[in-house]
């Protein structure tokens, strides 16, 4: 099973507190980075959501933010200084003598003041609770898209092996025909020269030659790479660092098996296979 580092999940919650929602997006990043952007009332839970996030997540880019809106009913309740009321009530009353006013004072004025009203401190605990309860959440729908665009990743590279091992079949059978053509070729030039050949040193030029010509290596080479290809998809554990060297193993077989081609249809399977690759290796970066 393979995840893939791209992502996207919203989870959203309401209670007596008011209303939450987390939001994660992920994208490529050659390491897990971890993002937050938290309202001040949650700032002392990052450490802790990181160590979540950590224990559910191995590269990527991650953006997390939450969002919080407290309901009117819930606000923090509006309590008096009675103290510093007195204070302010003791200065109008100066005032009003000083100068024989008769009007009262506008009470909304009054508690606009500053110092005469406060707001009385909020328990944050069933907030943080939800916070938590709801990232896991949040996390767990990540995780959850994650894996099924891995899955789609994981049917692509599949499809992908299935095409370079056609052309890697098709490379094979060319071979013997292009290499019983070249040693046929060979016989009639020395048959045409009628001149006397050493058969040792000819042995010897026709080893050289077709050492040269032979792909079998590059072959069963390119054959072991996409077993351990198809091997790597099965895993449990991240495996997109891995797949990326394998795709570099791939790619140098397709080059060389393309540099010893001596044939045009040969030479069509290599790049073929080279596209195959290419096209593999990009969605190998998506893979976490």
């Amino acid at each position: 099973m393979i995840r893939s580092m791209t992502g996207y999940a919203r989870a959203e919650a309401q209670g007596p507190w008011g209303r939450l929602s987390w939001e994660m997006r992920g994208v490529n990043h050659r390491y897990l980075d971890l993002q937050f952007k938290l309202p001040d009332e949650f700032r002392a839970m990052e450490n802790e959501l990181r160590a979540q996030a950590h224990a559910h997540l191995a590269r990527g880019k991650v953006e997390c933010g939450l969002r919080y809106v407290r309901e009117a009913a819930v606000s923090a309740a509006i309590e008096i200084d009675d103290e510093r009321l007195l204070q302010v009530r003791a200065a109008l009353d100066r005032v009003a003598e000083a100068l024989t006013a008769t009007a009262l004072p506008d009470p909304l004025k009054v508690l606009s003041y500053p110092g005469v009203t406060r707001e009385a401190p909020q328990d944050l605990t069933p907030l943080l609770v939800a916070a938590r309860r709801l990232f896991q959440q949040v996390l767990d729908d990540f995780a959850s898209a994650k894996a099924r665009e891995g899955d789609r990743l994981a049917q692509f590279l599949v499809e992908r092996c299935d095409a370079i091992e056609t052309l890697a079949g098709d490379v094979r059978e060319r071979y013997s025909i292009v290499r019983a053509q070249w040693l046929e070729r060979l016989r009639q030039r020395a048959a045409d020269l009628k001149a006397e050949l050493d058969p040792a040193r000819v042995e010897q030029e026709l080893v050289l030659a077709l050492q040269r010509l032979d792909v079998e290596e590059e072959l069963s080479r390119l054959s072991s790479h996409l077993v351990e290809v198809r091997a790597a998809l099965e895993r449990k554990e991240p495996i997109g660092r891995r797949l990326d060297f394998l795709m570099q193993e791939l790619n140098r077989e397709a080059n060389t098996l393309s540099s010893k081609s001596q044939d045009a249809d040969m030479t069509r399977c290599a790049v073929d296979m080279k596209v195959a690759i290419e096209q593999m290796r990009e969605q190998v970066q998506n893979i976490e």
